[in-house]
């Protein structure tokens, strides 16, 4: 038997950058939008923070999955979460979750001003 799979293949591509203690106090730091497509590498996109399409609705869906992710998945420090979302049907899938400090933590402190990297790890 043969399973259909899903392309995800231009689904916006949204990343949140979410901070845990070992108290479990969970902060969203920033989330940052590739003006290009799921399909373009990242590296060969612009990103933006904070995004600048998503609705407020999918903004808070996405960062409610982040904090139940890093949650889960009990990390202490910074996590940087990868999302692809459908902006039609309001699906989404994550893409990556990076439970370190990364570069795209290096752009959200530069975006927000808030010092990950030293409180992250």
């Amino acid at each position: 038997m043969f399973k259909k799979k899903k392309s995800i293949a231009g689904f916006k591509e949204v990343e949140y950058e979410v901070m845990r203690d070992r108290q479990n106090t969970c902060i969203t730091v920033c989330n940052m939008e590739n003006i290009d497509p799921v399909g373009v590498h990242t590296g060969d996109s612009i990103v933006v923070a904070p995004s600048q399409t998503l609705t407020d609705q999918d903004y808070q869906m996405l960062r409610s999955a982040s904090l139940k992710i890093i949650s889960a998945l009990d990390v202490v420090g910074g996590c940087n979460i990868q999302f692809a979302l459908d902006p039609l049907s309001k699906e989404y899938f994550v893409i990556e979750v990076n439970p370190r400090v990364s570069r795209s933590s290096a752009l959200a402190s530069k975006a927000t001003g808030y010092p990950i990297a030293k409180n992250g790890s």
